[in-house]
């Protein structure tokens, strides 16, 4: 399957990091070589590159590496196809807008017999991958629940994990969303994030070979979390999520939470 990666930070902070050991995974330490995507956000606007080529050896990928984009909220993937050909209309994240903003997702899974619980009527996917029609689907469905405007926080969060509840009724359901503002993430198999804060340390990457001293790239006051399908690290402990749990975060902080437990 897929992998997915996020970022949520209280200052503006490049994601070099990770996003170097998770592109290994595109095609060289592991099987994710179908394409891959990133989207940085900068207040309101975003930016969003994607590649149907394996990330290991894009130039793409190498120019976002060598571009150090600082930002608040980014959204990650590498694809490992199952529905839908190989191509950049079904290359992940995709992004609309809701709300007067922009909205990105990716998806890690595969659902069966969906078309029909999760059609819609005006939201048309433009690839054939079932993640997109999953995105609209979502969309849709808040559009007919909200109208134009955008309920609290968390009244949005309860919803948004009721969604993805449904939806995993139909298969693997692994997702990650954000508005720039906020990152929201729900485990259906695998997701795993960290929290970086003072006093900061060292770590050094899983898939290649690169270590960072973050107190000498950081302040005290910096809060940065990163989510991902497996840790991208084998030196800091990292938080496993829960089958069913979501969690909603806001300039690199837990701000909501939902367990089955």
């Amino acid at each position: 399957m897929c992998e997915l990666l996020a970022m949520s930070a209280n200052v503006p902070t490049d994601i070099v990091f990770s996003f170097t050991g998770l592109i290994e995974r595109g095609g060289k330490t592991g099987p994710h070589k179908d394409g891959w995507g990133i989207t940085f956000y900068e207040g309101k606007g975003c930016r969003t590159f994607r590649d149907p080529l394996p990330s290991a050896t894009s130039r793409v990928a190498r120019l976002v590496k060598e571009y150090p984009i600082k930002s608040e909220a980014v959204i990650c993937h590498i694809r490992q196809a199952n529905v839908g050909r190989i191509s950049l209309e079904n290359t992940h994240p995709f992004v609309r807008q809701l709300w007067g903003r922009n909205i990105t997702f990716a998806h890690n899974g595969q659902l069966k017999d969906y078309k029909e619980a999760l059609e819609t009527s005006w939201h048309e996917a433009v690839g054939e991958s079932d993640s997109e029609q999953i995105f609209c689907f979502i969309l849709e469905q808040l559009i007919n629940t909200y109208g134009r405007e955008k309920p609290p926080t968390d009244e949005l969060f309860n919803t948004l994990t009721a969604l993805c509840q449904k939806i995993n009724q139909y298969g693997v359901f692994n997702t990650i969303m954000s508005d720039g503002e906020f990152v929201f993430c729900y485990c259906d198999t695998k997701l795993h994030w960290i929290t970086r804060r003072a006093p900061f340390g060292p770590a050094k990457l899983i898939d290649t070979e690169m270590l960072v001293d973050f107190k000498e790239e950081t302040t005290p006051n910096d809060v940065v979390t990163i989510i991902a399908t497996q840790p991208l690290t084998n030196d800091e402990s990292w938080h496993k999520m829960a089958k069913g749990e979501a969690i909603l975060f806001k300039l690199g902080e837990v701000i909501e939470q939902h367990t089955n437990n």
